[in-house]
């Protein structure tokens, strides 16, 4: 019965390894673009961002706020709750040529941005 076992795990090798070289090129590629905004006094600093169109691009947030905050964004399909004094990652896939904007949703009347890709 070990015998049996094995084999499909050996059997089952090839997939979990392609599966594996996959996986990390999707999450770091070499040309991922990596951008810092911070946000302090519930506004996004730069509330402006430029990444290339065709790229996948990763946004770092910041928040120097006492409050939480959550990065939204329709646009970019993308939200994220960041607590105070924490770091947010927010994996933006290759956009097309345009304007994306975001918003933190608990302060939106301040807290607004745009992601430009071009």
């Amino acid at each position: 019965m070990a015998f049996l076992h094995k084999l499909s795990i050996l059997a089952a090798l090839p997939a979990l390894l392609s599966v594996a070289l996959v996986l990390p090129g999707i999450a770091v590629a070499d040309d991922t673009t990596a951008i810092k905004l911070v946000l302090k006094d519930h506004q996004f600093t730069p509330s402006e961002i430029h990444v290339p169109a065709g790229k996948p691009a990763i946004l770092v947030i910041e928040n120097a706020d006492l409050t939480a905050e959550e990065f939204d964004s329709p646009a970019l399909k993308a939200e994220k709750v960041i607590a105070p004094g924490q770091t947010g990652t927010i994996h933006l896939r290759p956009l097309a040529a345009g304007r994306y904007p975001f918003k933190g949703e608990f302060h939106e009347d301040t807290a607004n941005g745009v992601v430009v890709a071009e």
